[in-house]
């Protein structure tokens, strides 16, 4: 006999208003094989990346299941799996080309997974994952900044998500991190999570950024709106320095504003790795127990600021809600089902 479990997923891509976009659904609990772990989910977060996989509709008349950011249990592993064993407590942000994380259940590849950090709750690491891997790897594989270089970094939206841990990574790396904020609440914890200046993304950032005596920045890791940003990072950024986005341009960028300095321009998409299956697909694993250790000595901290209860339809509606209105502050985490 099929064992069950509960999910939180859609039929089909419609406004969050409509209730059938998100829909409580009983489904198989999966098989494990090969190099995957089999993990009962106890406590998923919610992305900008999840509102915008959201209005894609599904194939193959299959419900879609969202997630992406995820802690839980290890409940089976794999015939191939080496780094887990069943009853692990574990953390990850998975593989956008699988089914997600908001489901009893869920399947991952134990490359992309790390044990949770033992001083965290559930929902304290379910908040970290996605964040994590995107900040780390725009930071030291994107910009490959070295640590204790005593350079400059520009994050542009520091205190969302990613913005929240880039600025306590970079803080951490030993970089001067001037941000941009613009609510006096979203300045705060800016502050409180390493960045040394804030200016206002409303307002010019090149005169802000000069009234505070650089002329310059090393690096930048833009966060919100590359368009709107571009004229700005080719501006500001250092001859020789170095641009991360994280937002996909909307319109053709100006390339050429960057040649007289020889700066670069990358991407980052936490997600590259596991649709292309890498030779470095394993990185996330270890970056993820780099984290870990992190946050474990407290040399930085989640960035959970709400949670809700439990894991339904209702209450990821409510999440996605609080994701798309563009002001949160921290991570909204969904537990318990």
């Amino acid at each position: 006999m099929t064992e069950l479990m509960k999910a939180v997923g859609y039929y089909h891509a419609l406004p969050l208003e409509n209730p059938d976009s998100f829909l409580d659904l009983t489904l198989p609990i999966p098989n494990v094989s090969g190099r995957d772990l089999l993990i009962e989910v106890k406590a998923v977060s919610v992305n900008p990346v999840d509102t915008k996989q959201r209005t894609l509709e599904p194939q193959n008349l299959e419900p879609r299941i969202l997630g992406f950011d995820a802690a839980g249990v290890v409940k089976a592993v794999g015939p191939d799996c080496t780094l887990f064993s069943q009853g692990d407590e574990v953390f990850y942000a998975g593989d956008v080309t699988r089914p997600g994380s908001n489901s009893h259940f869920q399947l991952v590849d134990e490359r992309l997974v790390a044990k949770k950090p033992s001083q965290l709750t559930f929902a304290e690491a379910a908040a970290m994952p996605l964040t994590s891997l995107t900040a780390y790897e725009a930071l030291f594989e994107r910009l490959a900044i070295e640590p204790n270089s005593g350079k400059t970094i520009l994050i542009i939206a520091a205190s969302g998500g990613v913005g929240s841990i880039a600025t306590q990574l970079a803080n951490h790396a030993g970089l001067t991190v001037i941000g941009t904020a613009s609510r006096s609440e979203t300045v705060t914890w800016t502050k409180e999570h390493g960045t040394a200046i804030v200016l206002n993304h409303h307002q010019p950032l090149t005169p802000q950024l000069h009234a505070q005596g650089y002329d310059y920045v090393d690096y930048i890791l833009c966060l919100n709106n590359t368009d709107a940003y571009w004229d700005a990072m080719a501006e500001l950024i250092a001859p020789q320095g170095k641009i991360c986005s994280i937002v996909e341009n909307e319109h053709p960028l100006e390339l050429g504003k960057l040649k007289s300095k020889s700066a670069t321009f990358v991407w980052e998409f936490m997600f590259t790795k596991a649709m292309y299956q890498t030779k470095d697909l394993y990185s996330q694993h270890e970056i993820l127990k780099t984290i870990s250790q992190l946050l474990d000595q407290g040399a930085i901290r989640s960035t959970l600021t709400e949670t809700l209860r439990p894991i339904s339809a209702k209450t990821m509606r409510a999440a996605h809600q609080k994701v798309e209105s563009g002001k949160m502050i921290g991570k909204v985490v969904l537990e318990s089902y």
